[in-house]
């Protein structure tokens, strides 16, 4: 069995209802005041829930009547990659792209790493990477200041100054997609393999290559949690309880603090949610995407958290619901793009998000054929998306080796 299907053999077991056919639109459920899934404290204040759309003509019609942005796409020039990657990374140096993936089946697995420089156009290969190490997990990649740190599959080191690689430990069971730099040390949360549950994390040192345990957290054991660093502290929130027993969502949250090794509950979501995208504003941490509780239907609404005033707020429609996006914060704006709409077909364009004027608008259509899970990056001046892939029933999924940048 290859990578790839193992790893969408893990995603259904965590998420299960993924493959239930879907229909555009969203139910959203307003989770009770207690009871373990929806026990918190706090208070929250939020604005009156908008409005959902009803049916995927009022989808569709929102989407061809908002407006569009103002901004140009560009292909990048081709990279000699000969084989189609997975499980991919990418990392924004202040000069250039790092991106690393992976390729073949279980046991033997192959790595490729290439970074991309704007200022010249051109890619460049760089030294592959340590040996594929783990099954049960997908890499995440942060940048210190002047290595790349790759947890999950890949466990590793990269210094781009003398193009070498080192191994380092696994924090200790499958690495998560909520974790932060400090400035001094990575700090992740930790998921339960294969669908199990965890209520745990773990912060790793690079300059003695040591992990250690997070002080026990407020939160019950679950999996999909959301999140983000904020600089100050790692944020978590939602998520669902086991696979194995629905019904079980998560409205309420916690913040560590590295400095003084403590957490804080903060005030719970005004709807359960799971899976989301979270991605730091300087002010708010933006919720993208995802599932709210006890539905099968992708979410149309966003949320935002103030930790500073520790409130909630509803975003509006996200015209294209969607999953297998990527967003990164460009400065004043969310950019968002590829993923699937709940039929697992591309959406016709991205999305850009202001904060300052609560609405959303479209992207001009990239010059790529739409596609799932690429990785991403925010230079300062352009959104770089490179590969992906399309799934495909009964036969290997058609993976991406092209990208393009989009400027604003």
């Amino acid at each position: 069995m290859s990578s790839r299907s193992l790893l969408t053999a893990a995603r259904a077991i965590r998420r299960p209802f993924l493959s239930v056919p879907l229909v555009l639109g969203v139910v959203i459920v307003i989770a009770g005041a207690s009871g373990s899934a929806q026990a918190s404290t706090g208070q929250a204040a939020t604005a009156a829930r908008p409005a959902a759309a009803s049916s995927p003509r009022q989808f569709i019609a929102a989407a061809r009547n908002a407006p569009a942005a103002a901004g140009t796409w560009k292909l990048l020039p081709a990279v000699r990659v000969t084989r189609q990657l997975e499980n991919l990374v990418s990392v924004w140096t202040g000069h250039e792209m790092i991106i690393h993936g992976t390729f073949g089946a279980y046991p033997t697995r192959g790595r490729v790493t290439v970074a991309y420089r704007p200022a010249t156009n051109t890619w460049k290969r760089l030294a592959r990477g340590p040996a594929w190490q783990a099954l049960e997990t997908s890499d995440v990649a942060v940048w210190t200041g002047s290595r790349m740190l790759i947890f999950g599959q890949t466990n590793g080191s990269y210094n781009p100054a003398a193009n070498t690689w080192r191994a380092v430990p696994g924090p200790g069971g499958p690495s998560s997609r909520v974790l932060g730099w400090t400035g001094h040390q990575v700090i992740m949360w930790i998921e339960g393999c294969c669908g199990g549950t965890s209520k745990t994390g773990a912060a790793y040192n690079p300059k003695t290559s040591t992990w250690k345990s997070l002080p026990a957290s407020p939160l019950q054991s679950r999996l999909g949690v959301m999140g983000a660093w904020t600089g100050r502290e790692l944020l978590l929130v939602g998520g669902l309880g086991s696979p194995y027993k629905p019904g079980t969502y998560f409205r309420n949250g916690a913040a560590y603090n590295p400095v003084t090794r403590k957490w804080r509950k903060i005030a719970p979501m005004p709807a359960a949610h799971e899976g989301a995208n979270a991605v730091w504003d300087g002010k708010e941490v933006l919720f993208i995407g995802g599932h709210r509780g006890r539905t099968t239907q992708l979410a149309s609404h966003g949320l935002a958290y103030n930790p500073a005033t520790n409130r909630w707020r509803w975003l509006p429609n996200m015209p294209y619901p969607r999953s297998g996006f990527v967003a990164v914060w460009a400065g004043h704006q969310l950019l968002v793009w590829g993923g699937l709409t709940a039929a697992n077909i591309p959406p016709p364009h991205g999305e850009a998000f202001n904060p300052a004027t609560n609405r959303w608008t479209a992207l001009p259509p990239a010059p790529l054929r739409g596609r799932a899970s690429p990785t991403a990056a925010w230079t300062g001046r352009h959104l770089i998306v490179w590969g992906g892939y399309i799934p495909s029933d009964g036969t290997p999924p058609k993976e991406f080796t092209d990208g393009a940048a989009y400027t604003p």
